[in-house]
């Protein structure tokens, strides 16, 4: 058979936009189921915006997730490398109930993946990968690893940052390494985070300890290669004791409950986001570097802007059909575009030496505290 979609990607874009195109004729092609999430914390976590917390119940995927797995974010505060300089967002101060959901990666993923198994013309392919593409006037044919093909009238590529799907359109990309791991881990907190997100710019490093259920925060520590691969080699206590050294003391102390581990960080983005019978999205599409904790949330807007354009077409109109796509690119640009500046930006400031770039960006950041206009538009637009 012949989908409408077929989605390269079962992680947490590709499965949302599965379940987001609930009655079209779906293909999901998984490389890898994802695993049950266990007692323990998962290493990798993500900040989810209110808006996305909206779209996936809409999904009724946020429903599915325990709550005492999910964890409120109140507050931000946000220090420079001057040991003076501090950025506060409070959740009150802007009228909102929070400013961000913390979910692990293994209850997330669970909760989209529970109804996708049961849902109408959805066919889920997993263990498998793409390995071709072909493009034709009238339907696209994806060629899996074990040699079967799957015709669709569009094909997304959701499958990560060295996207097949991206590669076989030809669609090229700009990446560029920052020369940074992010080490992450989970802690056990002596002082409670009272649902405060915390974050340390260090003249390069950048540290964040994210609220977790109970007295736990997970860290995300981004910092140059050789540093990280230090830390990593370090024991579960010698761990502790830097980093409560480096958040100054600010939860007391440390203890491991979740074993560190290294993620190497990349910029990249695609110069376009569709081609004939082609699109692409999460990080397929764009990576971020993790300090704005934005990167799933473009990509969830993703989802929620293709499946739009898609449910919007016009009847008959072809789903793979350019121009039809180029709606969904320019619904995106505008957002990406600004994500990519801030990001970009932020990371060139605080990563930039000397006295002058240091007294600029801690400045800024006080300047930026006493504006309380400028902090409700930014905390407004991190929310969506």
């Amino acid at each position: 058979m012949a989908y409408d979609v077929v989605i390269v990607g079962g992680g947490l874009v590709g499965a949302a936009l599965a379940r987001a195109l609930r009655g079209a004729a779906v293909g999901l092609v998984a490389q890898v189921r994802p695993s049950l999430p266990g007692a323990a914390f998962d290493s990798r976590i993500y900040a989810i915006s209110p808006g996305n917390a909206r779209f996936l119940a809409a999904q009724q995927a946020w429903q599915r997730m325990p709550e005492a797995r999910l964890t409120p974010v109140h507050g931000m505060r946000v220090h420079g490398d001057d040991g003076r300089a501090v950025l506060e967002f409070d959740a009150y101060d802007a009228g909102v109930s929070e400013l961000a959901w913390i979910v692990e990666d293994g209850v997330l993923q669970e909760a989209l993946w529970q109804g996708l198994l049961s849902q109408d013309r959805l066919d889920v392919v997993d263990g498998l990968r793409c390995e071709g593409l072909a493009l034709g006037d009238g339907l696209a044919a994806v060629a899996l690893s074990d040699g079967r093909h799957l015709e669709a009238s569009l094909v997304v590529g959701a499958d990560g940052a060295q996207s097949s799907v991206r590669e076989h359109a030809g669609l090229s990309a700009d990446a560029v390494p920052y020369g940074q791991t992010a080490v992450v881990a989970n802690f056990a907190c002596a002082n409670p985070h009272r649902n405060v997100a915390l974050q340390w710019f260090q003249g390069g490093p950048i540290l964040a300890l994210l609220p977790l259920p109970g007295n736990h925060v997970s860290m995300v520590w981004s910092t140059a290669e050789a540093a990280a691969e230090r830390l990593l080699g370090l024991a579960p206590q010698q761990l502790a004791l830097e980093v409560e050294g480096a958040s100054q003391g600010a939860l007391g102390e440390l203890s491991v409950v979740t074993a560190a581990r290294g993620f190497p960080l990349l910029r990249m983005f695609a110069r376009r986001l569709v081609a004939p019978r082609v699109a692409l999205a999460g990080d397929a599409a764009h990576v971020v570097h993790p300090l704005a904790g934005q990167g799933v949330n473009l990509g969830f807007h993703d989802a929620r802007d293709l499946a739009q354009v898609l449910r919007d077409r016009e009847p008959g109109r072809d789903p793979g059909d350019l121009r039809l796509l180029r709606r969904y690119e320019r619904a995106r640009a505008e957002d990406i575009l600004a994500m990519r500046a801030t990001v970009q930006g932020l990371f060139g400031l605080f990563d930039a030496r000397g006295a002058a770039a240091g007294w600029l960006r801690n400045t800024g950041l006080r300047a930026v505290n006493g504006l309380s206009a400028v902090k409700n538009l930014l905390m407004r637009q991190a929310m969506n």
